[in-house]
């Protein structure tokens, strides 16, 4: 049976230290994304690896930590503007519901955008089911549990 979700809603990401970080639910998109700052590519001793900030020190929950995942690819991702741009993308997890899932993010300056995360069609297909009317139900649940 299929969850339902709202338009808006709270999440943790264990992995990446976020506790009830704002994340908006877009069906438009097909990946999910997460605004990292300070992204680059790195080799050590003949690895490669991902190195990202999250956030911006702008945001509440800005840590100024830096994140490191060997685990990673390349993607190209058409933005809403018809713009294509090659992303990096992790896998990590996400708690919504108090149950957790396995997600990809790609990672993206979204400095502008009033959500730091969208979670897209992959994520949400067969899982969820979407109600514009709602919002933040399992950030509602999360707390019913406490």
């Amino acid at each position: 049976m299929k969850i339902t979700i709202g338009r808006i809603d709270k999440a943790d990401f264990p992995e990446l230290s976020l506790t009830d970080i704002d994340v908006k639910i877009d069906s438009g998109a097909y990946t999910s994304s997460i605004h990292c700052s300070n992204i680059e590519e790195i080799t050590v001793d003949d690895s490669t690896f991902i190195r990202f900030k999250l956030l911006d020190p702008d945001h509440d929950l800005y840590n100024n930590k830096e994140f490191t995942f060997k685990n990673y690819a390349s993607k190209v991702v058409k933005s809403s503007n018809g713009i294509s741009e090659t992303r990096f993308m992790i896998h990590t997890e996400i708690i919504m519901f108090n149950d957790k899932f396995p997600i990809y993010l790609t990672l993206s300056e979204r400095k502008d955008m009033k959500f730091p995360i969208l979670l897209g069609r992959k994520f949400l297909n067969k899982k969820f089911v979407i109600d514009t009317a709602k919002k933040n139900l399992s950030h509602k649940s999360k707390n019913k549990t406490k």
